[in-house]
């Protein structure tokens, strides 16, 4: 079966509204900070109006089922219970938006909620303080926080040169493979020539070979006539 559709209508206003109230903590954050939050006003001005028509239409449609029964009563109530709830949500999201942030030193619910540490600017979305800075003043949280920031930019120092001598080492042992080649062409070529010289001598051998033996031959058979005349000419 599949899911109700006021239902899922209602799971994206709830996350439309998450998403507003991690705006307004952004938007919140660059005010302190001395950033521009003119864009992410105009994102959370036309959210902040969208929200407000979502609810608006899950209220039109919520009396509409109501009516015509295609509910039963008790989830009706239900329903109408959520909606409520969303508006109220609504209704805080629209406070922070509008609240004032300009005080010079922010309070710890201003730090940790992304408020000002008024009730009406207090981000009610976000999470509680985490037990590692409780107990701490706001300039030993920034101070914690530089120090964090300062830890990880040495780290991320330190990685650089590691990975900047890598790079040289890389380079060097490439120049030296390519000296390393240039000498086995070298030897190849030398190889090479060697080989075509042995070759050639070898050619010259077997050729000397063969004219002397032939040259032994016609010795042998100059010898035998003159042998052979002697005997005929001594008879």
């Amino acid at each position: 079966m599949s899911k109700d559709l006021w239902l899922e209508n209602y799971d994206a206003a709830c996350r439309l509204a998450q998403e507003i109230a991690e705006n307004i903590h952004e938007r919140n954050r660059q005010q302190r900070t001395g950033g521009n939050p003119a864009k992410i006003n105009m994102t959370l001005r036309a959210s902040l109006q969208k929200l407000k028509q979502n609810i608006a239409q899950l209220r039109e449609t919520l009396n509409r089922a109501a009516v015509q029964r295609h509910i039963m009563q008790a989830e009706a109530d239900r329903r109408q219970s959520l909606v409520d709830d969303l508006a109220s949500r609504e209704t805080r999201l629209n406070a922070s938006f509008k609240g004032d942030i300009t005080e010079a030193e922010p309070s710890r619910s201003t730090l940790m909620a992304g408020g000002n540490g008024s009730g009406s600017a207090v981000n009610p979305w976000l999470i509680n303080e985490s037990e590692e800075t409780k107990g701490l003043s706001f300039g030993e949280i920034k101070n914690q926080q530089q120090q964090i920031i300062e830890a990880q930019d040495a780290g991320l120092d330190a990685l650089a040169s590691v990975l900047s001598r890598q790079k040289q080492m890389g380079q060097e042992i490439g120049n030296e493979l390519d000296e390393q080649n240039e000498i086995i062409d070298d030897l190849a070529q030398l190889v090479d020539k060697t080989d075509g010289r042995i070759k050639n001598e070898t050619k010259r051998v077997k050729l000397l070979d063969s004219k002397s033996a032939s040259c032994g031959m016609m010795v042998v058979i100059v010898l035998l006539l003159i042998a052979i005349i002697v005997v005929a000419c001594w008879q």
